[in-house]
């Protein structure tokens, strides 16, 4: 047998190192992954789209605020009791379901924005309907997908989604600011609604996905969410997967973003360039870990993948508030969106291979009310040290108190340190 040549051996090397698509051999997955291309983008125009129409309802920030409270509530509710729903139902159903509401829901948004009915409190309550929706549709989603694929696909396929998100959380944005001037904020809606479209196809398209659990053990109630956190507390990789991720993202440090742009890096007042690519960057890194992320797929060792990528995020997070260059910022914010996609990535292959089928929807729902509910704790937290320490030296500690965190956690329970993957379905 000819020796390979190191041209050959070089382009190898490189094609490992890139996005592992595996799981787009699958039908199933591959066209629920192509719609969500679509509608992840069509999903960030709305998210652009109700704040702008409620400031221009109201012109107040205050108001704005609201979609905090309109948003995270049905999220918190509904996400848990969505996780419940996708453990008793048909998943396949739910999707249908939950996706034609969603859809709905932006068609009424476009109404309330076109005809000007209703006024500011009618599409707070539409946001908030919809977030709900979306609170069910989630769980019942990320719970298919190991019905779909094998287990040793999971964290490629986890890989793929989470960078899909992160190019509509850019390209989303991006792309309202062109078509507000040109088409109007309302038709920002109309599109989503339409995107949404590929997606009900994709869900259609799929084979029915039932419960394991048999037929009177069908229920969906508060009885059924209690359980699911006593699975939890009785499942330490996941228990910690949960937990770890609550650390992390108490280095979110956003809420001092305006703040280090106007006074550090010299942006007008309301925000410009530094502002709009310090938000970006984040988002960037993550990006750019998945487009290379066809080596994570070859690591076994999960909890150490884990622990390690969380301390890449706080590391990034600290060195973003001791620069005082913007370009330097970004990269830094770049490494910790980095170390935070191969996180992600691997907590979500970890719930989806230790949760038995019978339980996965409730621990997506616990993930989701995690995922949504870490960054408001940094929020809280980072917001009065920036008043008190400078915005900079709260980055800097939020960063450094993850890293520690991270490691008291790890000690605390080994058992997550330990974890390997399964290496087949």
């Amino acid at each position: 047998m000819a020796a390979e040549s190191p041209t050959r051996r070089i382009a190898r090397a490189i094609r490992g190192t890139l996005t592992d698509t595996r799981p787009l051999r699958t039908p199933a997955y591959r066209r629920l992954w192509t719609a969500g291309v679509i509608t992840t983008v069509g999903a960030q125009l709305s998210v652009v789209a109700v704040p702008a129409q409620i400031y221009e309802l109201t012109g107040s920030s205050a108001y704005v605020g609201l979609t905090g409270l309109f948003g995270l509530v049905p999220l918190i509710v509904f996400g848990l009791w969505g996780g419940a729903i996708a453990d008793a139902v048909d998943r396949r159903t739910v999707l249908l379901l939950t996706g034609g509401g969603i859809a709905l829901s932006s068609l009424a948004l476009w109404v309330t924005a076109a005809s000007g009915m209703g006024g500011v409190w009618a599409v707070l309550c539409l946001f908030s309907v919809q977030t709900a929706f979306l609170a069910i549709n989630q769980p019942a989603r990320n719970a298919v997908i190991p019905r779909l694929l094998p287990a040793a696909e999971l964290p490629a396929a986890n890989a793929l989604n989470m960078t899909v998100f992160q190019v509509g959380a850019i390209a989303g944005p991006l792309l309202a600011g062109v078509l507000i001037p040109v088409l109007g904020l309302p038709t920002l809606y109309l599109i989503d609604a339409i995107a949404l479209l590929a997606t009900l196809w994709a869900t259609w398209k799929l084979p029915p996905v039932p419960p394991h659990a048999s037929p009177e053990r069908r229920r969906a109630g508060m009885r059924e969410v209690v359980d699911g956190f006593r699975y939890a507390s009785q499942h330490k990789v996941l228990l910690v997967s949960f937990l770890i991720d609550v650390v992390a993202m108490l280095g979110m440090p956003r809420v001092v973003f305006p703040e280090i742009a106007q006074t550090r890096f010299g942006d007008p007042p309301g925000g410009g360039f530094a502002l709009g690519i310090i938000f970006a960057a984040i988002p960037l890194g993550m990006v750019a870990a998945g487009v290379f992320s066809g080596s994570l797929t070859r690591i076994r060792r999960q909890g150490v993948a884990v622990t390690a990528a969380i301390c890449l995020w706080g590391i990034g997070v600290a060195l973003f508030g001791l620069t005082s260059s913007l370009w330097l910022a970004v990269l830094c914010l770049a490494l910790a969106g980095a170390g935070d996609m191969v996180s992600s990535t691997f907590r979500s292959s970890m719930l989806q291979s230790v949760a038995t089928d019978e339980m996965r929807g409730r621990m997506q729902g616990v993930f989701l009310v995690v995922v949504a509910g870490g960054p408001r704790l940094a929020d809280l937290w980072h917001g009065p040290a920036a008043a008190g320490w400078g915005p900079g030296p709260a980055a800097t500690v939020g960063g450094f108190i993850v890293i520690v965190l991270a490691a008291v956690v790890v000690v605390a329970f080994p058992a997550f340190w330990r974890y390997r993957a399964p290496t087949s379905g």
